[in-house]
C-alpha cells in the first residue's frame, strides 16, 4: 500500500540541494533529506507520525492506494501499518470504541491500545481477533500466488 509524495529540490542551498517532501494526502507533512533516498525515508516516517497523530485525535486517515504508476512518486507503508489503519477506520465507521473492543475481546484496555500504536509490533493473530470482534475478516490478495497454485 502506498501514499503519494512530492519531491522537489531546494536550490537555495549553496553547497548541495536539499530534497523537500510534501504529501498530498497529509497537508501537515513537510520534511526533507540530503538525498532523494533520505527524503523518501523521512517522508515515510513523517506519514507514520501523521497517522499516529490522527489516530490519537480521532481524525480521519486517508486510505493508502493499492499501487501507483510511478514508483518514484510514492512510499510504501508496511502491511502491519496498513492493518492498523484499516482496524482504526472500521472501528470509527462502526462506532466501536477501544473500550468496547476490549470488552468484545475480553482483553485489558492497554492490549487494545497497542493495536493502534504504529510503533508496536502487534501479532497477526491479535489483529485477526480484533477484526473478527468488529465483524470483519482480513483478506489477502496475491494474484501471482493464486495463479501458481
Amino acid at each position: 500500500m502506498y501514499y503519494e509524495i512530492n519531491l522537489a529540490t531546494d536550490e537555495t542551498e549553496s553547497v548541495a540541494p536539499v530534497w523537500l517532501v510534501t504529501v498530498p494526502a497529509f497537508p501537515e507533512v513537510t520534511t526533507f533529506g540530503d538525498t532523494q533516498s533520505d527524503a523518501r525515508t523521512n517522508g515515510l516516517k513523517a506519514i507514520e507520525e501523521a497517522i499516529s497523530a490522527r489516530m490519537s485525535d480521532s481524525e480521519d486517515i486517508p486510505a493508502p492506494h493499492a499501487k501507483f504508476a510511478e514508483a518514484s512518486r510514492c512510499v510504501e507503508i508496511s502491511a502491519l501499518t496498513y492493518l492498523k489503519i484499516a482496524l482504526y477506520t472500521i472501528c470509527r465507521a462502526k462506532a466501536v470504541t477501544r473500550a468496547e473492543l476490549a470488552r468484545r475481546l475480553g482483553w485489558h484496555r492497554e492490549q487494545v491500545d497497542r493495536l493502534f500504536r504504529l510503533d508496536h509490533k502487534s501479532q497477526l493473530d491479535q489483529l485477526e481477533s480484533a477484526f473478527k470482534a468488529v465483524g470483519e475478516t482480513i483478506q489477502f490478495s496475491l494474484p501471482h500466488f493464486a495463479q501458481a497454485a
